[in-house]
């Protein structure tokens, strides 16, 4: 999977923004080039809300185990929440994990820094993670979704959300 696909299967979710930074749009330098992906049915971006998921396209301060500074590697992170976290891990998200080796690619891993907030993460995805990653994603979307509705006393009736996605940020 590349990248667009990836940006082109999740933007196209219902009610999801698809933010990538660039120079000049106010953005910190280190997020440039990087997704991240929010539940916002109006299309803005959603003030004191995480995204639901990313993706990294370079090793951040404090998380280098990914080894995303390698050429062409980058990171897709969702936030699985604890039943999916424990199905792909085996273990509680805050939990000890197993040795596993987070620049594994095409794997299905906890997060090597967000893993005790029930987040996974796949370095370069592809054939044996499409299909997982997919439902991840859209699992994801479904649970800021309900997270949204909860704070914002949203009755989830067919119909209150609009299929969000910034043109200028997917072809």
């Amino acid at each position: 999977m590349t990248i667009d696909e990836i940006i082109g299967f999740v933007a196209h979710l219902e009610g999801v923004l698809a933010v990538t930074p660039r120079p000049g749009d106010g953005s910190p330098e280190i997020s440039w080039g990087d997704t991240f992906f929010f539940w916002s049915p109006d299309g803005t971006v959603p003030a004191a809300t995480q995204p639901f998921a990313t993706i990294v396209t370079k090793n951040y301060p404090g998380d280098e185990r990914s080894r995303l500074d390698r050429p062409g590697s980058f990171r897709v992170n969702v936030a699985a929440g604890k039943d999916s976290f424990r199905h792909w891990t085996g273990h509680e998200p805050g939990e000890p994990a197993a040795d596993d080796d987070p620049a594994a690619t095409d794997t299905v891993l906890a997060h090597p820094v967000y893993a005790s907030a029930g987040w996974l993460a796949v370095v370069n995805p592809g054939p044996r993670t499409t299909a997982a990653l997919h439902e991840l994603l859209r699992t994801a979307r479904q649970r800021a979704r309900a997270r949204h509705d909860r704070r914002h006393g949203h009755t989830g009736r067919p119909g209150n959300s609009s299929n969000a996605r910034r043109a200028d940020t997917y072809p």
